[in-house]
């Protein structure tokens, strides 16, 4: 990671290094915190602008109530600092991390009186799964770890402490020699990756899981979106592995991976085991979109 030179903490900007907690926070001993992840781009014609920050930060105070947090700022403060974080820090372009977490004051499992704090993080990052991987495809395999049941974790929620699962697959895969993992939901159907949704296509028909069972991706959205406005059929449903080692094509999508398309799921070839044409398509749109080349979607940029 790249340090940044100043972080939003608490409601003023402070020095990168001074942004510390204490030993005893209690988000940091048992995971109750909510957190988003965002994107500016610079733009085409020389300016920037942060992708769907209304939608995030709309995110970001659902996934606090759902978790019983009160978060001490309004989402237009929240979004004014994400701006603020970006220009103090002189990014044209960047990654966003608003966090809010439960501070330090009792122990235990009940936070009772501790003091929800907010802090808004900027810094320059590059393509997640790596620039050869947006261009050519990644390797993929599935995880022997089962994504959370509806009633295990609230997957509505985008919370600290749910990503234990996510890093548990992805070391497991890596580890393994792929480039990331794919988790399957208790029922054994196809949910999503460790940090993306996942989308196959068939037969120029694009297939994802259904919304009930996974995070409701901002990218995933305007994934749908694009696929939508320019006539491809799109259909939300359960699908077995198996159908995924048959499809033609297969992509990730969010906030840091973008759109990245996959080669290889589990040692078989997606397709002709490269990028195919609605992959591709999607990709370039997003892109055309982020980086303000797509006026149709003008509202959800905003600029900075």
């Amino acid at each position: 990671m790249q340090q940044a030179k100043v972080i939003w903490m608490d409601g003023r900007l402070v020095p990168w290094a001074d942004a510390r907690v204490h030993v005893l926070t209690h988000t940091l001993h048992y995971g109750l915190g909510v957190f988003e992840g965002i994107r500016a781009y610079q733009c085409a014609d020389g300016g920037s602008a942060v992708f769907r920050l209304k939608e995030h930060i709309e995110r970001f105070f659902d996934s606090a109530r759902i978790c019983h947090m009160r978060i001490p700022y309004t989402p237009e403060e929240i979004e004014k600092a994400c701006v603020e974080t970006l220009r103090a820090n002189g990014l044209a372009a960047g990654y966003i991390r608003p966090l809010a977490f439960i501070g330090d004051g009792v122990m235990g499992l009940h936070p009772k009186d501790n003091p929800v704090r907010v802090s808004v993080a900027a810094w320059e990052w590059g393509a997640y799964l790596g620039e050869e991987g947006l261009k050519n495809g990644i390797r993929v395999k599935i995880s022997s770890f089962a994504r959370q049941h509806v009633n295990t974790h609230m997957n509505k929620a985008k919370v600290c402490g749910h990503y234990v699962n996510s890093i548990l697959a992805k070391l497991e895969v890596t580890q393994a020699g792929y480039d990331e993992a794919l988790l399957l939901d208790t029922d054994g159907y196809v949910a999503e990756a460790s940090g993306e949704n996942f989308f196959i296509v068939k037969r120029g028909r694009i297939l994802t899981a259904p919304q009930a069972t996974v995070l409701g991706g901002i990218t995933r959205d305007a994934v749908l979106a694009i696929a939508r406005d320019r006539g491809i059929p799109v259909e939300e449903r359960r699908f077995a592995r198996d159908e995924v080692y048959i499809a033609d094509e297969a992509f990730f999508s969010g906030t840091a991976a973008e759109i990245t398309p996959i080669r290889e799921v589990d040692d078989r070839p997606i397709g002709k085991g490269r990028p195919g044409p609605i992959t591709q398509a999607v990709q370039a749109a997003f892109f055309d979109i982020v980086k303000g080349k797509d006026t149709r979607y003008g509202e959800w940029l905003t600029r900075y």
